[in-house]
């Protein structure tokens, strides 16, 4: 589904954060990114979006080579970014939001809006109320629901959970779950490394923007070795 092979990126003309870091992801899979603070993992998932570019390295979607393609025509190839932070329009009604979210593909717009307001009624109940009013857990169902919009076939997530009480951040993982089992696939960065692996289908470490380790994201999570470095023992 995805094949991300030695990404070279950075923010600056001489400065390289990823230095060769590679992922993959097949159909139906749930991979989480872990590492410390600082190893380049948003920024792996920035570059695999084309929002920052690629000195080195090549992307597939599919089997379809977008290295070349802008931010858009990766959307347009499949893929669905949720950023962190700043990822839904606060002055705008979640109806709203929804809808924007489809400028890039309108045709059926009212249909996918509908199945999104099936999916999490709480946006249903909420259509009318503006972004900014939400809670963090709704704003992050929001934030997905705007990358379900465009049928993608890849989600990437991006600290989801970050800023979440322990509550909204179990609600928010079972909702990754559920939408995983329509088939989706979804690659992560999570603050929450340890529950992130346990219902990952594989694990990534990336260490100063290099690939450390990688394994069954529940055999990642019992690690000692792992534990100590990145889980908090």
């Amino acid at each position: 589904m995805l094949e991300a092979k030695g990404l070279i990126a950075g923010y600056g003309a001489a400065e390289e954060i990823l230095k060769g870091a590679t992922v993959e992801i097949q159909s139906g899979e749930i991979v989480t990114i872990i590492g410390p603070n600082g190893a380049g993992k948003s920024t792996l998932l920035k570059a695999i979006a084309g929002l920052v570019p690629l000195k080195g390295g090549s992307v597939t979607i599919s089997g379809v080579d977008v290295t070349r393609q802008d931010a858009l025509g990766r959307s347009k190839a499949g893929l669905a970014f949720v950023m962190q932070e700043k990822n839904v329009f606060g002055t705008m009604s979640v109806a709203e939001n929804l809808e924007v979210a489809s400028f890039s593909n309108p045709s059926g717009m009212a249909g996918r809006r509908d199945a999104i307001y099936a999916r999490y009624p709480v946006l249903a109940e909420k259509r009318k109320a503006l972004a900014r009013t939400l809670s963090g857990g709704q704003r992050q169902l929001l934030a997905m629901g705007m990358g379900l919009m465009t049928e993608p076939k890849l989600l990437l997530l991006d600290e989801p959970t970050a800023g979440l009480s322990p509550k909204a951040a179990n609600e928010l993982f079972d909702a990754i779950i559920e939408l995983n089992t329509t088939g989706l696939p979804i690659l992560m960065v999570e603050q929450h490394a340890l529950e992130a692996l346990q219902i990952s289908t594989r694990g990534y470490v990336i260490v100063t923007g290099r690939n450390a380790a990688t394994g069954a994201g529940k055999d990642l999570a019992v690690d000692p070795e792992i534990r100590r470095l990145f889980l908090g023992g």
